[in-house]
C-alpha cells in the first residue's frame, strides 16, 4: 500500500493495543507502542534508499529482503530495542515487541494483496508473491481507519481497544469480500473466453471495476470488467525472439527487469540507424499503453547505445502500484 496508508494503519493499530492489558495500564507503554507501531508500519519501506544505487538495483531490491520472512522479525526487534533505549524503559518490551511485529505483519500482508507484489517467501523462495486483491490506495480502508483516529482523537473518554478492534473486524471481512470477488472474476472470464491459460484480474479504486490479463498461447488478452460485463481491451503477442533482441539480454536493466517481470512482451523495431527494443511487463497494461518496462537502443552492428528501465508515464498517471 502507498506510504501514508501504512502510516495511518499503524496509528490505529496503537489503538487497537490498548486491548492488551500492559498497554493500556501504563501510559509510558502505550507511548512507545504508538511510536513503535508507526515506525514498524513503514519500516519494510526502508529499503527505498536504495534507489540511490541506481533504477536496476531498485528493482532488484525493493519489497525484496525488507519484506522477507527473517525481516519480520528483524524490524521489531531492533525497533522495539532501540526505543526501550531511548526511553529508559525497563518493563513492557514484550508488548512493544509483539505490537510492532503486527505493524510490519501488517504492512507486508497489505503488500501482497496489491499487484506489485513482494518477495515475503525469501529466504526460501526469490518468487514475487501478489494477490491482486487490493489496490496500492484502498480509499474503503483509508477512510475507515481515519474515521477511527480522528474519533479516538476527539473523545478522549472512547475506548480504543474496543473501537479499533471493531474496526480491524470490517477491515478483515472487507479484505476477504474483495479476495472473493476477485476469484469469482477469475472464474468468470476463464469461462467467457475458454482459455485454459493463467488469468490475472488487478483491482482498480472503484469497488466495481477491474483489469484482466488472460494468457493464451501466442499471446496476451486484455480487457476490463464493470459491474459483471466484460470489455476486451489490446491483445499482446507474446515474446519475439531474434538477434537484435537476444543482443539486449545482457544488459543490467533488463536483467534487472526479467528478474522482476512475469508476463514479458517484447518488440523490435528497426530504425535507419539502428534498434529500439522494447520490453513490457504486460500486468502494468493501461489503455492502449504498456508503461513500465526497459527500452534499449543499439547500432547496426548490435552494440547497446542507451538503455532506459522504469515508468514510462507521469507518476500522476495511472497505473497506480
Amino acid at each position: 500500500m502507498d506510504t501514508g496508508s501504512h502510516l495511518l494503519l499503524g496509528v490505529s493499530l496503537a489503538g487497537l493495543a490498548y486491548a492488551d492489558p500492559v498497554v493500556a495500564l501504563h501510559p509510558e507503554i502505550a507511548h512507545a507502542v504508538m511510536i513503535g507501531t508507526m515506525i514498524g508500519s513503514v519500516a519494510p519501506d526502508f529499503d527505498t534508499v536504495v534507489r540511490l544505487r541506481g533504477y536496476a538495483f531498485y528493482i532488484r531490491h525493493h519489497r525484496g529482503i525488507s519484506h522477507s520472512i527473517p525481516a519480520l522479525f528483524l524490524w521489531p526487534a531492533v525497533i522495539s530495542g532501540a526505543i526501550m533505549l531511548c526511553s529508559g524503559l525497563s518493563h513492557g518490551w514484550l508488548s512493544l515487541f509483539l505490537w510492532t511485529l503486527a505493524a510490519v505483519m501488517l504492512h507486508v500482508g497489505l503488500d501482497m494483496c496489491n499487484t506489485y507484489g513482494v518477495q515475503s517467501l525469501r529466504p526460501f523462495s526469490k518468487a514475487w508473491v501478489h494477490l491482486d486483491i487490493l489496490s496500492i490506495f484502498e480509499p474503503f480502508l483509508f477512510f475507515l481507519h481515519l474515521a477511527g483516529v480522528v474519533a479516538w482523537w476527539l473523545h478522549a473518554s472512547i475506548a480504543p481497544g474496543m473501537l479499533f478492534g471493531l474496526i480491524y473486524a470490517i477491515s478483515g471481512l472487507y479484505i476477504v469480500i474483495r479476495a472473493r470477488q476477485h476469484r469469482a472474476l477469475i472464474r468468470l472470464i476463464k469461462a467467457h473466453s475458454g482459455q485454459k491459460g493463467l488469468c490475472h484480474v488487478f483491482p482498480q479504486l472503484s469497488w466495481f471495476r477491474w483489469q484482466y490479463l488472460l494468457e493464451g498461447e501466442q499471446a496476451f488478452y486484455t480487457g476490463m470488467i464493470e459491474r459483471g460485463r466484460i470489455m476486451s481491451g489490446e491483445v499482446f503477442s507474446k515474446q519475439e525472439k531474434n538477434d537484435v533482441i537476444q543482443a539486449t539480454v545482457g544488459t543490467d536493466g533488463v536483467r534487472a527487469f526479467l528478474a522482476f517481470a512475469q508476463r514479458v512482451h517484447v518488440t523490435c523495431l528497426e530504425l535507419h540507424d539502428g534498434y529500439h527494443v522494447r520490453w513490457s511487463d504486460v500486468r502494468f497494461w493501461h489503455g492502449q499503453k504498456l508503461p513500465f518496462g526497459v527500452d534499449v537502443r543499439l547500432d547496426r552492428e548490435l552494440n547497446v547505445i542507451s538503455c532506459s528501465l522504469g515508468w514510462r508515464k507521469k507518476v500522476w498517471e495511472p497505473p497506480f502500484v
